[in-house]
């Protein structure tokens, strides 16, 4: 949508092709519905938060940056708002503000919509021009790929474009998943499914170096963890090294060791002659009770006032430090967004133009290109749509 904004408003002819039936499906679901529209920081600070390929959309984010994304949607009746981190949502909270937006551009605009199936590109002479759709053949000067990337295949992005994108030669780095929860080894996580925390501090952990920090929302789930903290986390473990990450929780860290070992004394002391399980119950939530018995291998039914020094060492490091070795990703469909993509190499980054194939252009997430949570990739998918799409029209222009 907005790269065929921005190509209308250069003054070229725009066929928007769009195989839902609706038009920005995924947007309407970005954050939780609210849609986090980007983020409201300097060049600088984006850059920071996109750990692939940063370099390559200093173009793009040069031409369209957080608060030319502001700007756009204020002026087209959208009041907006900065939350913590900076996230920058509809002050309505609704994500369909931002789509219904986008669509009165599109409508004032002129730009034609189609609900078609794109099947394959139409390539003559090292050059698109123009798609075949399940009603025929459609001939363009131009065609820009903004069709996703993997995940949440059910809005659309299903990775077709990446078969329309090898069609014209290009290499996709293996999608993989990003934003995405973790699926861990140890498997009494399922025993506290459904458990949100809500001020958890996490660490993640690769090849024994501490790689990223956070601190925040932790969920439990059937077989791993998710939650805020732990889908950014996600972003920062390195390609194929998921089963080389832990991930340690301090579920007390308003508490320093030394205060948590008075504070479990306290409790010990008040609880003589009680069993161990009851004490547990003042330290954690219900479902981890159980968990943490059989972790630190004290019994549920011991007396509190018969626990060695020893074993309450083990109960406060065991809440201080508890450790979750990573298996791996959850399917990619449940990702946020997609890691991998076509090759920023065979995308020239101040046109957003092929190497490889004259006329054709990408944008969105469909590139090899991803960042953290908090508005970057929706900033990314702005950036350089509107680039793709004024490249576009001005190569028009140019022929």
């Amino acid at each position: 949508m907005m790269s065929a904004i921005a190509a209308a408003e250069q003054g070229a002819s725009v066929l928007l092709l769009e195989k839902n039936e609706k038009l920005g499906r995924k947007l309407s679901i970005t954050g939780k519905g609210r849609c986090n529209v980007t983020n409201n920081c300097d060049l600088q600070t984006l850059l920071e938060n996109i750990p692939n390929n940063a370099r390559f959309l200093y173009g793009a984010f040069s031409r369209c940056l957080p608060s030319d994304v502001i700007a756009f949607f204020e002026s087209a009746g959208v009041p907006l708002k900065t939350e913590r981190g900076r996230r920058v949502f509809p002050v309505s909270d609704k994500a369909a503000d931002i789509v219904n937006a986008l669509q009165k551009q599109l409508r004032e605009l002129n730009v034609e919509i189609r609900r078609e199936n794109v099947r394959s590109l139409v390539i003559e002479n090292g050059a698109v021009c123009g798609v075949n759709t399940q009603n025929g053949q459609i001939r363009a000067r131009t065609v820009i790929l903004a069709t996703g990337g993997k995940s949440y295949p059910k809005t659309g992005s299903d990775g077709f474009g990446y078969a329309l994108a090898r069609q014209a030669g290009h290499t996709i780095i293996e999608p993989r998943p990003s934003l995405c929860p973790l699926v861990t080894v140890e498997t009494w996580v399922g025993q506290a499914v459904g458990l949100t925390l809500k001020n958890a501090a996490i660490k993640l952990i690769c090849d024994n170096k501490q790689i990223y920090e956070d601190f925040g929302e932790l969920a439990f789930t059937l077989d791993g963890v998710g939650g805020a903290t732990v889908l950014s986390a996600s972003a920062h473990i390195p390609r194929e090294a998921e089963s080389r990450c832990v991930l340690e929780i301090d579920l007390k860290p308003a508490l320093s060791e030394k205060q948590l070992d008075a504070r479990i004394l306290r409790d010990f002391e008040a609880l003589r002659g009680k069993p161990f399980s009851e004490s547990l119950r003042k330290l954690l939530p219900r479902e981890l009770c159980k968990p943490f018995a059989e972790l630190t291998g004290i019994p549920f039914d011991k007396h509190v006032d018969e626990i060695t020094k020893t074993e309450r060492k083990t109960l406060l490091k065991a809440l201080k430090y508890l450790t979750l070795h990573i298996k791996s990703f959850r399917p990619i469909d449940e990702a946020i967004v997609t890691r991998g993509g076509v090759n920023v190499k065979e995308i020239v980054p101040k046109t957003m133009e092929s190497r490889l194939c004259k006329a054709l252009f990408f944008a969105g997430e469909l590139i090899d290109a991803d960042a953290y949570t908090g508005g970057f990739n929706l900033q990314i998918a702005f950036s350089t749509g509107r680039l793709a799409g004024s490249s576009a029209a001005l190569f028009v222009k140019n022929i």
